[in-house]
């Protein structure tokens, strides 16, 4: 069974830090565009940042640019999203997810693969 598992969200407070992890199992990270989204309540879900298997090539949304960074460990199996510098407007719950390419100026996500980790940024 194919499965991405989200952690590592939490409350912050605004200018702090995060990093998040989507864990895959029964199958290879390196084979596959990973991309992180997020969903706000009342707000359309948004690509936010993907990585391609081959060069590493990565896009980040503007919105983001700057304060986040994805990353993979292919030994874990795993791949990263460091928030940096967060804002209130970064709320929503993130997920990851691995059936979208992944361009240089874009990135659609798709459905969820599972629950999502939910970050929250308030003082």
């Amino acid at each position: 069974q194919l499965r991405l598992v989200e952690s590592g969200g939490g409350l912050v407070q605004p200018g702090g830090s995060l990093t998040l992890s989507c864990a895959a199992s029964g199958f290879t990270l390196d084979r596959y565009p990973i991309g992180w989204f997020r969903q706000a309540p009342g707000k359309e879900r948004e690509g936010v940042s993907c990585i391609n298997p081959n060069d590493n090539s990565t896009y980040y949304a503007d919105s983001v640019k700057g304060r986040f960074t994805i990353s993979k460990d292919s030994a874990k199996n795993t791949v990263f999203l460091q928030l940096n510098n967060l804002k209130p407007e970064d709320t929503a719950v993130y997920y990851c997810g691995g059936d979208r390419p992944c361009w240089k100026s874009y990135y659609v996500p798709g459905e969820p693969w599972g629950q999502g980790t939910q970050v929250t940024v308030s003082a």
